[in-house]
């Protein structure tokens, strides 16, 4: 189960294999200790062998957690009321969703996602905020959105501003990801936004995954960590692109 899904709880365990979660638990630690999978908070995720290049979205959350956090922070400053703000799916950019709800000067502004997660965080502040989730068909491993159907809301909209995470990010390969249903989503919501922005952490610089999204020359801005080599910026720079650090 947590190989197809990427992740589970124990809750869920629990009932389905009909035992307690004290016996679910330690399972889950015998597991874990032949690196079958990875123990988090309230249940696991696959292991790196048998997740692929893709880590869950709970996986994700344990790596650069405080980078994310700041590049979240600044990014969520570049929006103003009364705008509309694409969301793409991913940790870094449920970083961008909590900063934006804690900007509590912010009003009127709507958000489209196709992250579910995402949308849910923003519940306790509407009507500060109008959310709107894309349709498609669900993907458990980033509790995402995707085809078919997803561009059924991207095709009648206009964003102000769109924030996209990523894999990779290449001076010359441009923006790239591991998963290609994802990456066409990625493509649409940057298209449809005057601004183009997207944020990675410094471990996605110079890497190139599967899937290409756009080339640099489609987007406006990188939001990135501190922790980003300056040569490597420099080669962003160099190639047009806004960089902004965290």
């Amino acid at each position: 189960m947590i190989e197809q899904r990427g992740f589970a709880k124990v809750a869920q365990l629990s009932r389905h294999f009909h035992v307690s979660g004290v016996t679910v638990r330690a399972d889950l630690d015998a597991l874990a200790e032949s690196h079958a999978i990875q123990r988090v908070h309230g249940g696991a995720v696959a292991g790196l062998r048998s997740a692929g290049l893709e880590l869950a979205f709970e996986q994700s959350l344990m790596t650069s957690s405080n980078e994310k956090s700041r590049i979240g922070h600044a990014a969520a400053a570049l929006v103003g009321s009364n705008q509309a703000v694409i969301l793409d799916v991913g940790t870094t950019t449920t970083a961008i969703a909590r900063a934006l709800i804690a900007r509590e000067e912010l009003e009127n502004v709507v958000v489209i996602t196709n992250a579910l997660n995402i949308a849910l965080e923003f519940e306790a502040s509407i009507p500060r905020f109008t959310v709107v989730v894309t349709g498609g068909t669900l993907r458990p491993m980033q509790h995402s959105l995707v085809d078919p159907l997803a561009d059924a809301v991207l095709d009648r909209i206009r964003a102000d501003i769109a924030f996209v995470g990523c894999n990779g990010i290449d001076a010359a390969a441009g923006v790239t990801n591991v998963n290609l249903p994802e990456a066409d989503m990625k493509r649409r919501m940057l298209a449809t936004a005057a601004r183009a922005v997207v944020v990675a952490d410094s471990s996605k610089l110079g890497i190139i995954q599967l899937s290409r999204v756009v080339p640099l020359a489609d987007i406006d801005t990188l939001v990135t960590g501190s922790e980003a080599s300056k040569e490597r910026l420099e080669q962003f720079r160099s190639a047009g692109l806004e960089v902004l650090t965290a």
